[in-house]
């Protein structure tokens, strides 16, 4: 980020954007490994960078051994050591990231099938209707050249036990089954519950499925629209949005309130945008049918795309990042730690009156 560039950014926000930020989840540097600021202000000498390097490379290559045979709370405490930069209190919770990681630890077993992005397909379709999907092309139970052969020129290529098992096809005759078939036997190798210690992946078998490729009137793939939903506010459900803007290109995300207002918040990979974006048009029918998603729940992120007036599901997400979504300024984490503290308090409270 330039500093033209950075002074257009919120205020906060941009100061906080180091390059670590900027090089994945927000603390580590190119190698993967944790990044160290210096107080030096010259440049280390070729050797002593090449040395570097390689001790970085080492440090990466014996975690990545080691993380596998580690308990999953030793992982998720380590691991969010190094991606949020402090020890996590686990026992009693109080930053956002912290309670995330509890819940990967103690799931809710309803979120197996409503994390699962085919089977929860037809949650949606109860709750908001077939309207409110994106069309599904196919769910073979193997991919084969006939299934390939049979695919439209444009399609999206998923997997339905994880994250970001996303393959975007515009031009089918760019591609091929070989190619394609590499691709997604790679995927439904990864058990997903392992790689991120999310407990509640682990009973979600894997599948290839194909979507209709969703494009905006400029062509585009629709941003994305993540909805943090508060469901156990007495006022009524809070919702705060993240947009994610050319996720396959020159990728950036702003954070909104309830209000529209873009914060002064950076959240997880993501850049802020040189100026906030207008809210959609069809805003009363996105969070419409957000909320009517969270209803049984205290708190979810919500994916939804606006397409025109149409909106479409993208998925439920119970424990965002796996507890390792950094926030700059870090204060945030604390306040969304203690929104979702009374979010969950105020949820049982109706639980028990019957209200929810």
């Amino acid at each position: 980020m330039n500093k033209a560039k950075a002074a257009r950014h919120p205020s906060g926000v941009a100061a906080g954007l180091s390059a670590r930020t900027r090089n994945g989840w927000g603390v580590t540097d190119s190698t993967g490994s944790p990044a160290h600021g210096g107080s030096n202000s010259h440049e280390p000498d070729g050797a002593s960078a090449q040395l570097g390097m390689m001790w970085h490379k080492a440090l990466r290559a014996l975690w990545h051994g080691a993380k596998r045979w580690l308990p999953d709370r030793m992982f998720m405490r380590i691991q969010h050591r190094r991606l949020i930069g402090r020890w996590p209190k686990m026992r009693h919770p109080v930053a956002y990231n912290e309670a995330i990681l509890l819940r990967c630890l103690h799931p809710d077993m309803r979120w197996v099938g409503l994390t699962d992005k085919i089977a929860v397909r037809e949650y949606v379709r109860q709750k908001v209707g077939e309207a409110h999907l994106i069309p599904l092309i196919a769910a073979p139970e193997r991919f084969t050249r006939e299934v390939f052969d049979a695919l439209p020129n444009a399609f999206v290529m998923k997997a339905n036990h994880g994250c970001a098992f996303v393959k975007v096809v515009r031009e089918k005759s760019q591609t091929s089954f070989e190619e394609l078939n590499a691709l997604a036997e790679k995927w439904l190798s990864i058990d997903f519950s392992r790689s991120s210690r999310e407990r509640h992946y682990r009973f979600i078998k894997p599948r290839l499925y194909f979507e209709q490729l969703l494009l905006d009137e400029t062509g585009k793939i629709p941003s994305d629209l993540k909805l943090h939903v508060f469901g156990g506010c007495a006022e009524g459900p809070l919702i705060q949005t993240m947009v994610v803007t050319d996720r396959f290109g020159d990728v950036h995300g702003d954070l909104y309130d309830a209000h529209w207002n873009r914060m002064n918040v950076a959240f997880g990979p993501y850049a802020p945008s040189d100026a906030p974006g207008p809210r959609p048009c069809n805003w009363p029918e996105i969070e419409r049918v957000a909320k009517r998603l969270a209803e049984d729940f205290a708190y979810v992120r919500v994916d939804l795309y606006s397409v025109g007036d149409k909106v479409y599901f993208g998925e439920l997400t119970f424990t965002p990042g796996a507890g390792v979504l950094r926030f700059t300024p870090d204060s945030h984490d604390y306040e969304w730690g203690r929104m979702l503290m009374e979010s969950t308090e105020g949820f049982e409270r109706m639980r028990r009156a019957g209200c929810a």
